[in-house]
């Protein structure tokens, strides 16, 4: 089963290796991808103003109870 759960760790460029500055509990041997911070979308200023608006309204449409049950998403969705 894949884990969809997302980690960020903060690294630094030192003398071209990539360190990273943080300890963490990744199994020895683990292999990730990173993306450099500035370079991951293409949003504009325009696009990412929007995209924040939509994450303060989805995060105010859960504090107000405004949800619908995952499952019950998939259910509709397979039905049509």
């Amino acid at each position: 089963m894949l884990d969809y759960t997302m980690s960020v760790f903060r690294a630094r460029v030192r003398n071209g290796r990539i360190v990273l500055d943080e300890p963490t509990d990744l199994p020895e041997g683990s292999v990730l991808d990173l993306v450099p911070a500035d370079s991951w979308d293409a949003l504009d200023d325009a696009d990412r103003r929007a995209l924040h608006e939509a994450i303060s309204e989805s995060v105010e449409d859960v504090a107000q109870g405004r949800t619908v049950a995952f499952d019950d998403v998939l259910k509709k969705l397979r039905e049509r």
